[in-house]
């Protein structure tokens, strides 16, 4: 064990002996192996967003398997998807990859400012499928956001329990929160420390904007001076709201956008100190070849290597 993911397991010393050793080895997986960074392959995206929305732009990707080989390939740390997807290849592809199963799941079916999604799996599953890791998505700033808190936690406790780290989903977002408002900067940082908070190993949050929401937090901003004009700056205020840089925070992919554009993004999350990032649409709409290519940039750049 090198140095680097010594030190980040020891953030974790609360611990039982499978926790760590199910994130040493994602830690330890593809490409990045070693290095302390992540890539991670989501494919949440056909429960959440529908069918066609989600794979007609590549139709190799309504197979579930594809998404296994897409993401041993490219050499990700890590493929997270729901119940179905993973038990659709996880016999197939058993031990190539460490798999992260979607605890629970939102939809587009009905519509309304106020998400909760629904519990779709359990403990026993990730259990059963060999599963490295379980993930949850809670929206801070929900009506509902008792119960999606309230079933994280008993959740995580379980997953805690027999080994399994928590990786979550940290996307606020309610009646009370503009659009611009979801992925403000100062909204983005009270994401990732409530997660931090919660208990989670891994946190997922979106690149934060320059944006401020709260009124009340806008003059903290201004009078401590803190830098949020460029996204490096910006994703280093997210890293230290997480315990300062003392949790994994990785940040989504975010909406379909061209290849520079992906790669700009990326160089600003790792000159900001971000562990890396999950990147579902960006990389899986595309052709396999094409997919292979980027998620292969993206790694250069976290490796140091451009």
């Amino acid at each position: 064990m090198n140095e680097r993911i010594r030190e980040i397991l020891s953030w974790y010393s609360s611990d039982n002996p499978g926790v760590l050793s199910n994130l040493y080895r994602m830690l330890m997986s593809g490409r990045l192996a070693g290095t302390g960074k992540l890539v991670i392959l989501p494919v949440d995206q056909g429960m959440e967003h529908g069918p066609a929305r989600s794979f007609a732009k590549n139709a190799a990707g309504y197979d579930p398997r594809y998404h296994f080989e897409l993401a041993i390939d490219a050499g990700c740390n890590a493929y997270a998807a729901p119940l179905g997807f993973l038990e659709a290849g996880a016999a197939e592809f058993a031990g190539q990859i460490p798999m992260i199963l979607k605890m629970n799941n939102n939809d587009s079916l009905l519509k309304g400012t106020d998400p909760i999604p629904s519990m779709t799996a359990s403990v026993d599953d990730a259990l059963r499928l060999g599963c490295a890791a379980v993930g949850f998505t809670i929206y801070p700033g929900t009506a509902y956001k008792k119960q999606n808190v309230e079933e994280f936690r008993a959740m995580a406790e379980e997953a805690k329990a027999v080994g399994l780290p928590v990786v979550l989903w940290s996307y606020p977002r309610g009646s009370d929160i503009s659009k611009e408002g979801e992925t403000a900067v100062d909204i983005v940082a009270y994401a990732a420390h409530m997660a931090c908070q919660l208990g989670a190993h891994i946190v997922k949050v979106k690149p934060p904007s320059a944006n401020i929401e709260l009124d009340a937090a806008k003059s903290t901003y201004e009078t401590q001076a803190i830098p949020v004009a460029t996204l490096e700056q910006r994703i280093q205020h997210v890293v230290q709201s997480a315990f300062n840089g003392r949790r994994i925070v990785i940040f989504s992919g975010g909406g379909a956008k061209g290849t520079d554009a992906v790669l700009d993004e990326i160089r600003g999350i790792h000159a900001g100190g971000g562990f890396g990032s999950i990147i579902g649409r960006n990389s899986f709409q595309r052709p396999k070849e094409e997919a292979l290519a980027l998620l292969e940039s993206v790694m250069d750049i976290y490796a140091g290597q451009a």
